[in-house]
């Protein structure tokens, strides 16, 4: 199944920072902003982090969850979040399933060196868990306002 606007978001359960299982399906009736990244602690990562921390509250009030998703373990998470002091969960997708179902483990090139990878993508599911928004490729850089006005504009 292709990943597009519209179309039911796949599914999941990932172990999230706190230990917990975390389950797409359990946010039924809220907005979910899904965003995967490539890895805890570089700064791209951790100013989108950054990003969606300083506007959790702004995101609540329009009953949107925020749930990044990487494929470092939960301890990294659990740090990463400590010390940017994220209010919301990091999900482990360490085999990268979830990643590869929703069409972001791809072929990354850096420094002349090919390898897979994350692309960084954020996706925006209606309460119904449908996808309402995708952006693929994100640029950090005023990406999260970007999201933010369209769950304002388009869902609530």
């Amino acid at each position: 199944m292709a990943i597009e606007v519209g179309v039911q978001a796949p599914d999941f359960t990932l172990k999230a920072n706190d230990g917990s299982d975390v389950t797409l399906s359990d946010f039924k009736g809220k907005h979910v902003v899904l965003y995967f990244y490539p890895k805890d602690m570089t700064p791209g990562c951790t100013t989108e982090a950054c990003d969606f921390r300083d506007q959790h509250e702004n995101f609540s009030e329009l009953d949107a969850v925020i749930l990044g998703i990487s494929p470092d373990p939960i301890e990294r998470h659990q740090k990463f979040i400590d010390k940017h002091g994220l209010p919301f969960l990091l999900l482990a997708d360490e085999d990268h399933k979830v990643a590869e179902e929703y069409g972001v483990w791809t072929l990354k090139k850096n420094f002349g060196k090919e390898y897979m990878g994350i692309e960084r993508s954020t996706f925006i599911l209606d309460k119904d868990g449908k996808i309402a928004k995708e952006w693929r490729k994100v640029r950090v850089k005023g990406h999260v306002e970007e999201a933010l006005t369209f769950v304002r504009e388009h869902l609530s």
